[in-house]
């Protein structure tokens, strides 16, 4: 019984290197997306003096907002690599920069990721007005006002789970060397 317990816990640990599947689907959906990026670039950069001031700053939201998604999924591609498969070795890559991002702090980036795309959207929106209802003007407010109160909820309670665990570990004797 115990052989099998042990080929069940080897099946399941090793199952996690199924998720490269999906982070290397997103290094190739990154690389399309640069495609698609250089392209965009290459429109605005054709019709630079042809366009006027508010479709000039509608392009570069454009070209923000496509910066801010591919930054999004490089952090997600990398820390949730380092945090369910397998971390980095220190030599060979330096992932320093993004800090450490645990389960908990990669959720509060993804969240004010999605807050700041979602608020060029809005902006976007905003800066072709008439082209919308009233209606449709409300409700894209309201669902960016959703990602707002969502990002802060997350980041009100990763304070609270954080708080808890250093009471926590207050209360445990200090090690001694």
């Amino acid at each position: 019984m115990k052989s099998l317990e042990l080929l069940v816990e080897k099946i399941i640990l090793s199952s996690r290197w199924l998720l490269v599947v999906f982070y290397m689907g997103l290094v190739a959906a990154l690389a399309v997306y640069a495609l698609s990026f250089v392209y965009k670039f290459w429109k605005v950069a054709q019709n630079v003096f042809t366009l006027g001031e508010a479709e000039m700053i509608l392009a570069m939201l454009g070209l923000i907002d496509a910066a801010l998604v591919a930054s999004l999924i490089v952090m997600v591609m990398i820390s949730g690599y380092e945090n369910f498969v397998s971390r980095f070795d220190e030599t060979e890559a330096d992932v320093s920069f993004l800090g450490k991002l645990d389960a908990g702090s990669l959720k509060i980036k993804v969240a004010s990721s999605i807050v700041a795309i979602s608020s060029i959207h809005l902006l976007q929106i905003f800066l072709n007005a008439a082209q919308y209802t009233d209606g449709q003007l409300m409700w894209y407010t309201i669902i960016h006002l959703t990602f707002v109160v969502s990002a802060v909820m997350l980041g009100w309670l990763e304070r609270i789970m954080a708080a808890a665990k250093a009471d926590k570990n207050e209360g445990k004797p200090e090690a001694h060397l």
